[in-house]
């Protein structure tokens, strides 16, 4: 009765009048008190109403029923497949939705669809990694930035891998209280990799200078980094830089002459395939013989092992610096005992290792005076 009577008032009223009565109707079916034979007739009705021909009628259903978990559940399907603003009111909102069909609907849909299930307000782990392994880039930033989104670390290095060279994608996983040191560092290297890319495009500077220098920007990142995170994330970081082949003689004696010596010593563990606890008592210990012994090891190179063993008695004999101009004051002292004991070494790569620390010096040394200079001001 109730579908006829609808359907007869239907044929004279405008597109407007039946969305309103579209959005009453669904309203009432959720809401309202009835019986079995005027519910059915209700969902009769509505299920007309996927065949009018003005699309405000179908989104005003859509709106009506999108947040309900009461909602009939062919007519959620049905408005799935309408048109794109529709279909987006419902993946945002409908809970009826099983994981495997948001799955599969990331899968095949298009853009405004994948960012649809990304904005709803709770995204399972398996909808995460289907958004992060196949959704548009859209779809990755809403997600990003969904607080009800529960992204697996694996998920936030696909994203990373896919789009870290999006400066959009880049802000909105930085500004994630919970991203992975490792993923932290990733999206550095690759802003490091896409302005030496853009640099090499204009032939300002040779590809090996620009090599050198973006490696070199990477490390003192990748230093920083390590330097706020917790003792207990290390070993992440530490071995996403072995797997990704970054973790360098040279990165580890910039950490050395930094300061930081649990980074350095969670890097030992690893790579002598050591107990970390074992490896910082022998380090803390202060016995050379011991610490040549894990440092062989390790793999690291023996002709630099002097310079490491300076640079960590001057870290382990020394309050570990604080804040970010503490530290760097710290490392140009430390570094100007290292090059003391190596001045005219002629060996290749300890002449390279020394370039190197010389160039961090500098670096410190100017970073140093400009915090003075800010002191000043500011005093």
């Amino acid at each position: 009765m109730i579908a006829r009577q609808f359907l007869s008032w239907a044929k004279t009223a405008t597109a407007e009048q039946r969305a309103e009565a579209a959005h009453a109707l669904a309203r009432a079916f959720l809401f309202s008190d009835m019986t079995d034979e005027e519910r059915d007739g209700m969902e009769a009705a509505m299920t007309l109403l996927l065949d009018d021909s003005a699309p405000e009628v179908r989104f005003a259903l859509a709106d009506a029923l999108a947040n309900s978990m009461d909602a009939p559940r062919h007519l959620v399907l049905s408005l799935v497949a309408d048109q794109a603003d529709t279909a987006s009111l419902i993946l945002s909102r409908s809970p009826i939705f099983l994981d495997t069909e948001l799955v599969d609907i990331v899968a095949a849909a298009e853009e405004e669809l994948q960012a649809a299930v990304a904005r709803r307000p709770a995204v399972s782990t398996a909808v995460a990694a289907a958004i992060s392994e196949v959704g548009e880039l859209n779809a990755c930033v809403d997600m990003l930035d969904n607080p009800g989104a529960d992204i697996a670390h694996i998920s936030l290095m696909r994203i990373a891998d896919r789009f870290g060279d999006d400066c959009e994608i880049r802000d909105a996983m930085m500004a994630r209280d919970d991203l992975p040191i490792d993923v932290h560092q990733h999206l550095v290297r690759r802003l490091g990799d896409a302005l030496g890319a853009f640099v090499s495009e204009r032939e300002w500077v040779s590809e090996d200078r620009i090599r050198k220098i973006t490696r070199e920007a990477c490390d003192r990142a990748t230093i920083s980094i390590a330097a706020e995170t917790a003792t207990e994330e290390l070993p992440a970081l530490v071995e996403h830089l072995r797997v990704t082949g970054q973790l360098t003689t040279s990165l580890l004696l910039r950490a050395v002459c930094a300061g930081n010596l649990p980074f350095f010593e969670s890097a030992l563990a690893v790579l002598a395939a050591m107990p970390e606890e074992r490896v910082h008592g022998l380090i803390r210990a202060g016995r050379d013989s011991a610490l040549r012994a894990v440092y062989t090891k390790a793999g690291l190179p023996r002709v630099a092992f002097d310079a490491f063993h300076v640079a960590i008695e001057v870290s382990r004999t020394s309050e570990p610096p604080r804040a970010p101009g503490e530290r760097l004051r710290f490392a140009r002292w430390v570094v100007d005992r290292v090059i003391e004991r190596y001045e005219g070494i002629t060996d290749g790569e300890m002449s390279e290792l020394m370039a190197m620390l010389r160039r961090f010096a500098a670096e410190a040394a100017r970073s140093a005076a400009r915090d003075y200079v800010d002191e000043a001001r500011a005093a």
